[in-house]
């Protein structure tokens, strides 16, 4: 009898053992779908035509969303900003957010495992931060990459004859990266009335300071007349260098980076296909 119920319930644990990975790769993927992102030129349409409604903290315009996920941020964002009121500090949005995504962490954990709810409540403040600096250094470095062809599209311009406005005009209009869209950013500003000059001057505050040499000499060309060919094909050289050097040095990091996927994934199964035959073989001539 003892071990009829022993076999059933080994049967049964191997059962849920088996359905368990089966439910959560369901539910996985059933979730992918139900909030996976639109295509670009949906996003484009949908953010020039979606309402706004003030749910942010402060009046905050925010696009009128649907979805569980959605309502559950707007909770922890209300929830954020309650606390940092009653500690009498002025609710930013973001940091209501952060704040409230920590403390319903930390209340989730507190039940399972009560010495782990500061380390969730760590984990749940510093992970937007951190994800947020990731993407930032992400959006620099394509600005980086992007940089010598623009100087290289600017100099043909530039050589061809047209007038630094007009340069910058056709280079952001008919390129693709990321820089020439601050480039376009910089002609809507000059389509509603500002100086060139002075759109210039506020792109390294959005792109960098890689770009403040280019930037300086766009605008020492535009406000004194100084000669841009010369300065732009110098320029172009120094980019390139520049370039090839930060390639190199990635590629040096490279099999430093490789060292932790080859230590924990390929040595332990190479001792396991090695040295672990030779071991056991060993104790079983020992006990022989």
């Amino acid at each position: 009898m003892t071990v009829t119920v022993a076999g059933s319930a080994s049967m049964l644990g191997g059962a849920w053992g088996a359905l368990l990975p089966g439910a959560w790769a369901a539910v996985v993927v059933a979730a992918s779908l139900r909030w996976r992102p639109a295509p670009e030129r949906v996003r484009t349409l949908t953010d020039r035509t979606t309402p706004t409604r003030y749910t942010g903290t402060g009046g905050t315009p925010r696009p009128d969303h649907t979805g569980l996920v959605h309502a559950a941020g707007d909770l922890l964002e209300r929830l954020g900003a309650w606390l940092l009121r009653r500690v009498h500090q002025r609710p930013s949005p973001a940091r209501a957010r952060r704040l409230g995504t920590a403390v319903a962490a930390a209340a989730i954990v507190v039940p399972i495992f009560p010495l782990a709810s500061p380390v969730a409540a760590l984990v749940a403040w510093g992970l937007p931060g951190i994800r947020a600096g990731r993407g930032e250094r992400r959006r620099m470095a394509a600005l980086a990459a992007d940089l010598p062809d623009v100087v290289d599209l600017l100099t043909l311009a530039v050589g061809a004859g047209l007038t630094v406005g007009l340069a910058v005009s056709h280079v952001a209009r008919r390129g693709s990266g990321p820089l020439t869209a601050e480039l376009r950013r910089v002609i809507d500003e000059v389509a509603l009335g500002r100086r060139l000059a002075d759109a210039l001057d506020d792109l390294p505050a959005r792109a960098g300071e890689a770009v403040r040499p280019l930037v300086g000499a766009l605008v020492a060309s535009e406000r004194y007349g100084a000669p841009l060919v010369t300065s732009l094909e110098r320029l172009a050289d120094e980019v390139r260098r520049d370039h090839r050097r930060r390639a190199e040095e990635a590629a040096r990091k490279v099999p430093v980076k490789l060292l932790f996927p080859l230590v924990t994934c390929t040595l332990p199964a190479f001792g396991l296909l090695t040295v672990a035959p030779l071991i056991a073989s060993a104790v079983r001539s020992l006990h022989v």
